[in-house]
């Protein structure tokens, strides 16, 4: 009686747990694969009865049952997609000719290289899709997504992690469906050219090249980055810099690049819009000017390459924007376990990696933070003067960034065996001026360039750019600014997550049974044995 009444006073809460029973299940079948089903099968029917012993109709059936549902679905997921991406990977060393349709072009300044995916049709001696990188005296200007090339190269298997709990790349290669990699040997030719038809992927490499012309000498490929998400041309110093320093994220094309999109959209939009009396007394402007920026997220993701983070933030995003236009609350946990479905049931294998983990991890946080009764009261509008106003602001800002970085970091030591202990600081700065600075100065220099007229707002950008790296380096330097740990052992980092979850998606005091369970994964990665080689 007692947990019934418990989850009654929780049944709000009960469809956040959605996602993350089907997240259970596709991380069930990473660490054990699909011959693992029986096993799973046989828990999720015992938990199933065990739901059957509570009363019918009871929170406790409905929960067990729901949990057993989810966490088989995911399994299914999960187990479904690799099997629908499986194509053959090459078993050893080859090298030899062949004729690849290209598919995508990524251009890799800092490695002074040039990547191409290329299909290879009908060649029974290798996988459909290899990835060919080339210097840049093979590479020609011709070579574009739909042109086929004739060329000779040296192929390899794709490469597991180099150390243990390291990046796997092969895993990624895998859903990415690519076979081999390797290296293009001697000239290459031309067999036919682009058709055309890969319009985005063209014009991204076309923007991505005005970007770094026209902006000042050094912020080019981060202000490529940050509109493109093209991060080749970033020199390998100022990489490191922006991860040492915590703003590595600026540079994927996310939630921040997509909030900055849209909200610049819906705010132009708004005001051209609200300028007319007539216009404003006759349409919806909210409508109009959601839609309009629900056009452009979709084609910013689209130009983007369409990858899967970003993806994410549009749908996100196109959200956020309806329920602006129905007068609802835009941002709710509800908002982001419905983003968090979309991906795991289209995209289950992202649920693996470090982006879907940190960006949702670090809007939840945003979200469960700032729905605590502490911080309502400290942020709630009050009549005050403009500098407490402001100030209150800033207080508020730096304690979320503490907050995400609380979060985040146990995240990125899991992943990357180190993290920035500076990024919070790094951020209250970044962020903003990232947001509200140079991606609309930037967006104002595309508009102006139509007439000619950019490259005020290039150079504008640019200044902001520098100021960044050179905050990135500074903070990059300071004593002890990165943490690194040792592989650490999975039910560790397991303990962290769980307990994340309880205190985050639950509302009563139990969740402050989730702190503890936190701590405890957080004490065990600390005292993760480190290698004496």
């Amino acid at each position: 009686m007692v947990i019934e009444n418990w989850l009654d006073r929780e049944r709000d809460q009960t469809p956040l747990w959605l996602p993350v029973g089907i997240g259970f299940g596709v991380a069930f079948w990473q660490f054990f694969g699909t011959s693992a089903w029986a096993g799973l099968a046989i828990a999720c029917a015992s938990l199933m009865l065990f739901g059957n012993l509570a009363p019918p109709y009871s929170r406790l059936r409905q929960l067990a049952h729901m949990a057993a549902v989810a966490i088989l679905l995911g399994f299914f997921l999960i187990a479904f997609r690799s099997t629908t991406v499986a194509q053959p990977v090459l078993g050893k060393i080859w090298i030899g000719e062949f004729y690849g349709q290209i598919e995508a072009v990524e251009k890799i300044s800092a490695r002074n290289v040039y990547r191409l995916r290329l299909a290879t049709g009908s060649n029974s001696d290798l996988p459909p899709f290899v990835r060919v990188n080339l210097s840049p005296e093979q590479y020609q200007d011709d070579f574009q997504p739909g042109a086929i090339i004739r060329l000779r190269a040296r192929l390899l298997p794709p490469a597991g992690p180099t150390l243990p709990g390291g990046y796997d790349f092969a895993r990624r290669a895998w859903f990415q469906q690519i076979g081999a990699t390797g290296t293009a040997l001697g000239e290459l030719q031309l067999f036919r050219k682009a058709d055309g038809s890969a319009w985005f992927a063209t014009q991204r490499t076309v923007l991505t090249e005005h970007i770094l012309v026209s902006m000042p000498q050094g912020s080019g490929p981060i202000g490529a980055a940050l509109v493109t998400g093209d991060q080749g041309h970033i020199s390998p110093a100022d990489a490191q810099a922006m991860r040492d320093s915590g703003l590595a994220h600026l540079l994927s094309i996310s939630g921040l690049h997509v909030t900055a999109v849209v909200g610049f959209i819906f705010i132009a939009v708004s005001r051209l819009l609200s300028l007319s009396s007539w216009l404003a007394l006759r349409i919806p402007i909210p409508v109009v000017a959601a839609g309009t920026a629900a056009l452009g997220a979709l084609g910013y993701t689209l130009l983007t390459g369409a990858e899967v983070p970003t993806v994410r933030s549009c749908i996100a995003a196109i959200l956020i924007l309806i329920a602006l236009a129905m007068g609802r609350e835009a941002l709710t946990l509800r908002l982001v376990a419905f983003g968090a479905l979309v991906v795991l049931i289209f995209w289950p294998e992202a649920m693996a990696g470090p982006s879907f983990q940190l960006s949702f991890a670090a809007v939840a946080t945003i979200v469960v933070m700032h729905d605590l009764s502490v911080v309502k009261r400290f942020t709630e509008r009050r009549d005050e003067s403009f500098f407490k106003k402001g100030a209150r602001a800033v207080v508020s800002l730096i304690l979320t960034g503490i907050a995400i970085e609380l979060v985040l970091t146990p995240i990125a030591l899991f992943h990357f065996h180190k993290a920035g202990l500076y990024g919070a600081l790094a951020n209250v700065v970044a962020i903003p001026m990232t947001t509200f600075i140079i991606m609309p100065l930037e967006a104002l220099a595309l508009v102006f360039d139509v007439v000619g007229l950019g490259q005020p707002f290039w150079w504008l950008a640019g200044q902001g750019i520098a100021a960044i790296l050179t905050l990135a380096h500074y903070v990059s330097g300071l004593p002890g600014a990165v943490t690194m740990l040792p592989e650490m052992p999975i039910w560790a980092f397991g303990a962290f997550v769980v307990g994340a979850l309880i205190f985050g998606l639950l509302t009563t005091s139990v969740r402050y049974s989730g702190v503890p369970l936190c701590l405890f994964g957080i004490f065990a990665m600390v005292m993760a044995p480190r290698p004496d080689i």
